[in-house]
């Protein structure tokens, strides 16, 4: 099981680097902003995750292979041919990253659910949907602020909305189909809402 978590976190830990260095290529900046960018969308929502848990001091730092993994995302992303062929086609650009976006989110959603069930007791479902929904946005919510954008989750197509339905699915399903199972099927229902949302253009009301 633990080699079944490490997995999943280091997939989702690519996903999000890839996410953040890209953004980081749109608003051009140099390979320490890439770096940061990447670093920063990985690992961000986890710190988050163990600061509300309690958990000091957070995975990143004792365990820095994500952080490490991301770094060397990133460079790879900042090497002038993949450069090039990510930022100069628009529609490539837009495919990667909201498949990166929503696969990251999927997987970062029911890591926190799983961080939650292993560093409390108070197993609540609202405290198991609330860290798992911080872990999911948190690192992109940190990549859009310093970015200079308006957080991704407040102006896109149903996002945060997805990664809260996909945690419900997992928390609830969790002492029936146990863990692999249920962390399978709640990445799964976040990745598809994301997918299908950004396809169809579906979007919560916005204010006028």
């Amino acid at each position: 099981m633990q080699t079944f978590v490490f997995i999943l976190e280091i997939i989702g830990t690519v996903a999000f680097a890839i996410s953040g260095a890209m953004t980081a290529l749109k608003k051009h900046m140099d390979i320490l902003g890439v770096v940061i960018l990447g670093i920063t969308t990985a690992v961000g929502g986890g710190a988050l995750r163990d600061i509300i848990l309690g958990k000091t001091p957070p995975a990143m730092f004792t365990k820095p292979v994500y952080a490490f993994v991301a770094c060397l995302v990133s460079v790879i992303i900042f090497i002038p041919a993949i450069r090039r062929m990510l930022t100069h086609n628009h529609a490539v650009y837009d495919v990667v990253i909201r498949i990166m976006d929503s696969l990251g989110l999927g997987i970062f959603t029911v890591m926190g659910i799983a961080a939650a069930k292993s560093y409390s007791d108070a197993h609540n479902l609202f405290l198991l949907v609330f860290v798992g929904v911080i872990t999911g946005v948190g690192g992109g919510v940190m990549r859009d602020i310093m970015a200079g954008n308006t957080p991704y989750i407040f102006v896109k197509h149903v996002y945060a909305s997805a990664s809260i339905v996909g945690a419900l699915v997992c928390a609830l399903l969790w002492n029936t189909l146990g863990m692999a199972t249920s962390m399978f099927v709640g990445a799964a229902v976040v990745i598809v809402i994301r997918l299908l949302a950004a396809h169809f253009k579906w979007s919560l009301p916005k204010a006028n």
